[in-house]
């Protein structure tokens, strides 16, 4: 469980010199990301200054984190490696596969039920390469990793796009696909477009019902959910000092949701006080010798117009808490103008649940504060008018709220504390009446609130916003409800007003825990041998995807052309599909279906250019796959917007679809596309999208001589026999060529161990 002090040391040993290599060479101050980026360059200090959102650049990370409902891709593909160990600190966090139903007992026992064998797996997978294990019930990922192993100045990659949580300890810490992960874990360095650069200046202080939670919703109005696309963000200022640690990774956190490729702060006092809080002192002590390294220059902070690429100024003082939503956490709606949202656009104001919890707001101070507001509600004769929801982010902060009498607040409102695990936010709720499909609104301090996302009901408004604000929009029953001005009729007819929000930003007598839920790796874990069933219906080992024959794709049949907002959810659903995380040929049943079909507005319904009926997405491609031909995807903006799941690439890929071409693509699935040998393309004139048609045959008239910087050219042959000639852009660079032409990233990898 311990951190790597030895790999601290040499980061921070290193970290001034190749800072102040990296001036020399740019010929300015630098931004805390600028340091972090140069001083992790994988081939040493750079001859040249990379250009913002062009250069694709090599860099190793410090380490590897990754959830269970991905690392099963991940390590599958890893086993083909041909490595013995993983190269890079790598730890495993099983928290996805929990599912939210009665309470924590009962449901972490039906998923260690239902789901021992993918358990077993990755606890044998993880004993064999040297891998960190956290076992069910330990934490949601990014909690623990906060509490753990995170540290000021570092770089750290993540099969989950909310690794960006780490931020708030000061690092550059990256969502990316599996297969990005196992070239790190193989020894490979890490590929990434060099990023833009935002500045977000924050004055004031944050008061009353204001919280570090109203900071990114505001900014995700701001930048909606591209706007930080192929950029990081970096908070600083005044503001950014006053917040505290766990309130920094609640930003960070949701940085994935403006599609930023991370977040993060500079080291400060509350940095120190968290990582000496959470054991970490010598860690505290390291990071102070070289604190003038783990955040901007003074010159790039004085004047953030000259560094950042654009800057975004935040007043805390004035900053109003804001409730997100629905069906995108992009939908900014300050608390006092909520009602009036509400009754124009006709949310549902009734409240059925609020949840708080999830990797965003799970932390000490985020419980201790939302159980300000239900002790109040008991205090003041208020019973709450919806139901509540609790998951802890860690067995840590759950054992230390349960010591401090939290739990027991929010228990005496008949609370449901469900296990330390993601639960609601990923799907996994089994909630009772869901599958009635009524119209409904709840609340919660997640990060994403995308359609059908915490239960699976299309019909379910899901709003975004504190866990304080979630308490009382919860006890008032009503989304309209403004705690700052409206009062409540208790039980004995008085009307009675709550006091903002109060709570402890570590825990006055220390975290305690009894056990974390961490298993170390074997020393020497050749002798560990990893089973899979061949009857598995739930894990299934990897064959490597076919190499490109060099020749031009022609035949290919149009699959659909997806309309509108395209996530990782609607490529490959989570909820009940995450248990075949591990079983490529079961979890493509679902590819797809949740995209809407832009010839006829519904989902899960395209035609089948073989027979000319309609049918299920996967079922239709299958059909394509089994005669042989070639198929292509076409889609809107911000395509693979969302989780980084590269099943989401790697389904359609097993399928047979050989290139998915879109208005533009979200960084982590442009990527998952890439490292799978898909083809990745782009309209060069969007209005292009207009003239794709339903029975569309599609032929490559250039691949031959695909290159970097070189369109490519697509012929598009309508049902009539007509023809439209598309231009087609590309960010493919060499090596990303090459795994094309290998059939996939992993493919070179094994030829490159073989070697």
């Amino acid at each position: 469980m311990a951190f790597d002090i030895e790999m601290i040391k040499a980061v921070y040993s290193t970290i001034g010199e190749r800072v102040k290599k990296a001036k020399e060479v740019t010929g300015n101050p630098l931004t805390l990301s600028e340091k972090i980026l140069y001083s992790h360059l994988s081939a040493g200090m750079p001859g040249e200054v990379f250009e913002r959102g062009a250069s694709y650049v090599d860099f190793a990370p410090d380490r590897i984190a990754c959830q269970d409902a991905t690392a099963q891709m991940a390590l599958l593909q890893f086993m083909q490696a041909g490595k013995p160990q993983v190269a890079v600190p790598t730890t495993v966090h099983c928290d996805h596969l929990i599912q939210a139903k009665i309470g924590a007992a009962a449901d972490l026992q039906n998923a260690l039920n239902t789901s021992n064998e993918v358990f077993n797996f990755l606890e044998s997978v993880s004993n064999k390469y040297g891998i960190g294990f956290w076992k069910p019930g330990a934490g949601i990922i990014h909690q623990v990793v906060l509490e753990n192993y995170a540290f000021p100045g570092g770089m750290m990659i993540g099969t989950d796009s909310h690794t960006v949580n780490a931020g708030g300890l000061g690092m550059v810490a990256v969502g990316v696909g599996g297969a990005d992960a196992v070239d790190v874990m193989a020894g490979m360095p890490w590929e990434l477009k060099f990023p833009k650069l935002i500045g977000v200046k924050l004055t004031g202080k944050m008061n009353g019902w204001t919280a570090p939670k109203d900071v990114i919703l505001k900014v995700a109005g701001i930048l909606t959910v591209k706007g930080g696309t192929g950029a990081i963000v970096e908070y600083f200022g005044e503001g950014a000092k006053s917040l505290s640690c766990t309130g920094k990774g609640t930003i960070c956190n949701m940085g994935a949701e403006i599609g930023a490729t991370t977040s993060t702060f500079g080291y400060d006092e509350s940095m120190e006080r968290y990582l000496r809080a959470t054991d970490r002192a010598d860690v505290a002590d390291l990071a102070n010798g070289v604190k003038e390294h783990l955040t901007g220059d003074p010159e790039v902070y004085a004047n953030p117009e000259k560094y950042f690429d654009q800057v975004i100024e935040i007043d805390l003082s004035t900053l109003e808490p804001h409730v997100n939503g629905p069906f995108t956490p992009d939908l900014a709606t300050p608390i006092s103008e909520m009602r009036k949202m509400a009754e124009k656009n006709g949310w549902p104001t009734k409240v059925e649940w609020g949840l708080i919890g999830s990797c965003t707001n799970s932390s000490y101070e985020d419980l201790s504060r939302a159980e300000s507001i239900a002790k109040q509600a008991v205090a003041k004769g208020l019973k709450p008018k919806a139901d509540f929801g609790i998951n802890p982010g860690s067995e840590q902060v759950r054992y230390t709220v349960d010591r401090d009498g939290i739990l027991d607040t929010f228990e005496k409102l008949g609370t449901k504390i469900f296990t330390n695990a993601c639960g609601p936010c990923i799907g996994q709720w089994d909630r009772a009446g869901a599958d009635k499909k009524e119209k409904n609104t709840i609340v919660h301090s997640f990060n994403r609130n995308f359609a059908k996302r915490a239960d699976g009901n299309p019909n379910t408004h899901a709003f975004v916003t504190s866990p304080e604000m979630v308490a009382a929009i919860a006890i008032s029953g009503n989304l309209g409800f403004n705690p700052i001005t409206d009062t409540l009729t208790n039980d004995k007819g008085e009307e009675v007003k709550l006091d903002p929000p109060t709570g402890w930003e570590l825990p006055p007598k220390g975290f305690a825990v009894e056990d974390a839920g961490y298993l170390a790796p074997a020393e020497d874990g050749s002798g560990v041998e990893v089973k899979v069933s061949p009857d598995s219906q739930r894990l299934q080992l990897l064959e490597g995807f076919e190499p490109w024959d060099g020749q031009n794709i022609t035949g290919a049949k149009l699959l659909i052309k997806a309309q509108g907002k395209c996530t990782t959810d609607h490529i490959s659903m989570a909820g009940p599909w995450l248990r075949f995380r591990g079983h490529l040929d079961n979890i493509a049943n679902n590819t797809l279906t949740g995209a809407v079909n832009a010839f006829n507005g519904e989902t899960d319904k395209v035609k089948n250019q073989l027979t000319g009926e309609m049918g299920g997405v996967p079922d239709v491609q299958r059909a394509y796959k089994a005669a042989g031909i070639p198929t292509i995807v076409v889609g809107d903006h911000n395509y693979g917007e969302g989780s980084s799941r590269e099943h989401a690439a790697m389904q359609p890929r097993h399928l047979g679809v050989r290139a998915v071409l879109v208005k533009s693509f979200a960084r982590i699935h442009e990527t998952n596309l890439k490292k799978q040998g898909m083809l990745a393309l782009t309209f060069a004139n969007e209005a292009d999208y207009d003239k794709i048609q339903e029975a569309d045959t599609v032929n490559f008239l250039d691949l031959t001589e695909f290159a970097p910087g070189k369109s490519l050219m697509l012929e598009f042959v309508h049902e009539d026999g007509s023809k439209d000639i598309i231009e087609t852009n590309h960010t493919y660079n060499a090596g990303q060529i090459g795994w094309f032409k290998a059939g996939s990233a992993l493919n070179l990898i094994k030829e490159m161990n073989k070697a």
